[in-house]
């Protein structure tokens, strides 16, 4: 990510209401054409953007958290040499 040296940029809003955020700010945020964005308006007015995670973000949170089939009996026991990535999470959190 590309630091930003100029924190503050004029932007017009279109006639559509369209707000167009700089080119280097764009790039140095890796913010995309069709990236999402929440908007917020803050108690003293301003108005904050924040990137919002996409289908791929959140692919490449998760895609490597070990999945596991566990079997639990009618009274909570489950079995710790078929299910060790649970046991481990459930001793070690």
């Amino acid at each position: 990510m590309d630091k930003i040296t100029d924190d503050s940029k004029i932007s017009k809003i279109s006639s559509k209401g369209q707000v167009v955020i700089p080119a280097t700010i764009r790039k140095a945020l890796q913010i995309n054409s069709g990236d999402k964005l929440s908007i917020t308006v803050s108690p003293d007015n301003e108005i904050i953007l924040k990137k919002q995670p996409s289908e791929l973000d959140w692919h490449n949170l998760v895609k490597d958290i070990p999945t596991e089939i566990v079997d639990v009996d009618k009274n909570g026991n489950y079995d710790p040499n078929k299910s060790p990535d649970f046991h481990d999470w459930m001793v070690n959190g």
